[in-house]
C-alpha cells in the first residue's frame, strides 16, 4: 500500500466533502479514490469516514487522524517550498472564508491587491456571517470580527480594532426624538444584532464610566448591511461599525446619536489552524492582512 497516496486520497475527500469531488481533483477514478481509503482503514484497523448516499463525514479516529494528516502534509509542503526554486513565491489555493459585511467592504479589493502580488496563489473566498470551523471545514484560515474562542487547535492573530457608532435616520429622530442620554433608548424601536450575546441590552462607554442599557428590539438580523438599510428606512436605532454605515452618514442617510457614549470596540482578527502554521501561504496573506486593515479599518 502506498500510505502516501492514501494518505492524500483520505485528506482529498475530506477537504472536498465526497469521494466524486476528490477523485476530480486528484485526476483519479471515485473507485480508485475509494479503494485507497479502505486500504488506508484496513491498515489501521479503523474506520476513518462514515458513507452514506449523500454525505461523507468524519468519525472521531478519522478527525484526530485527518489533523495529524494535515499536519505532516503542511510540513511536507513547506519542506519542498524550502528546498526548490520555487520558495520565493508560494502557489496553490487559499481557502478563506470571512464575514459577509467585511467581505464586500474591505476584503475583495484587498484579495485582489494580494492576488496581485502573489501571481500563483488562487484563492477561494466564501462570505458568510456565521461562526466557522476551520478545521472541520476545510478552511487555511478564516477572518472574523470578536474575540476568538480559545482553542489548543487554532492559532489567532490580531488584526486591528473596529470602532462603532451609535446612529438612527433622521426621518426616524424628527418622528420619535432624539435621545440625551442612554437610559431613554428603552422608549425608541431598536434594531439589534442577532448574534450578540448581550441579549435586549447595549452596553455603552463615556470617560467617566460604562452603562448596560435596555432596549426594545423591535427588529433583529445577523448581517450588518440588512440593519443598516432598516435604520435608513427609519426603522429604529441601530449600533453597527463605522466600515458599514460610513458612506450613509456622509450623504446625510443616518445621523449620530449620543456622540458622548460609545458602544464597545470589535476586534478584527484572522484564525487558523496549528497545521497551517507553517504554510508560507497563510503567513504571507496574514501579514498582508495586519498591515492592510491596519490603515484601512
Amino acid at each position: 500500500m502506498d500510505k502516501f497516496e492514501s494518505i492524500r486520497a483520505f485528506t482529498q475527500v475530506v477537504e472536498e466533502k465526497g469521494f466524486a469531488a476528490a477523485a476530480r481533483k486528484m485526476q483519479m477514478s471515485r473507485s480508485a479514490v475509494n479503494k485507497l481509503v479502505i486500504n488506508l482503514e484496513n491498515h489501521l484497523g479503523v474506520q476513518l469516514l462514515y458513507r452514506t448516499t449523500r454525505q461523507v463525514t468524519l468519525t472521531d479516529s478519522g478527525r484526530a487522524f485527518y489533523e495529524r494528516c494535515m499536519d505532516i502534509l503542511a510540513e511536507l509542503e513547506e519542506a519542498e517550498l524550502a528546498v526548490s526554486a520555487q520558495h520565493r513565491e508560494p502557489r496553490g489555493t487559499l481557502k478563506i472564508n470571512a464575514p459577509m459585511s467585511l467581505g464586500i467592504s474591505y476584503l475583495g479589493s484587498q484579495v485582489a491587491e494580494f492576488m496581485a502580488s502573489h501571481t500563483n496563489i488562487k484563492i477561494q473566498l466564501t462570505l458568510e456571517d456565521r461562526f466557522v470551523d476551520p478545521i472541520s471545514e476545510g478552511y487555511d484560515l478564516v477572518i472574523r470580527i470578536g474575540s476568538p474562542i480559545e482553542n489548543p487547535s487554532l492559532v489567532a492573530h490580531h488584526l486591528t480594532k473596529i470602532p462603532r457608532v451609535i446612529c438612527a435616520a433622521p426621518s426616524y429622530l424628527q418622528a420619535r426624538g432624539i435621545p440625551s442620554e442612554p437610559e431613554q433608548l428603552k422608549d425608541h424601536y431598536c434594531l439589534h444584532y442577532g448574534y450578540l450575546a448581550t441579549g435586549c441590552h447595549w452596553q455603552l462607554i463615556s470617560k467617566e464610566k460604562q452603562k448596560r442599557v435596555s432596549i426594545d428590539g423591535v427588529f433583529c438580523s445577523n448581517n450588518g448591511e440588512v440593519l443598516r438599510d432598516a435604520a435608513v428606512k427609519g426603522l429604529g436605532i441601530v449600533i453597527l461599525p463605522n466600515f458599514i454605515v460610513k458612506q450613509e452618514l456622509q450623504r446625510g442617510e443616518l445621523q449620530v446619536i449620543l456622540p458622548d457614549y460609545n458602544p464597545p470596540e470589535l476586534t478584527l482578527c484572522v484564525i487558523y489552524p496549528v497545521n497551517r502554521q507553517l504554510s508560507l501561504k497563510v503567513q504571507l496573506f496574514t501579514q498582508f492582512l495586519q498591515e492592510s486593515f491596519a490603515t484601512h479599518l
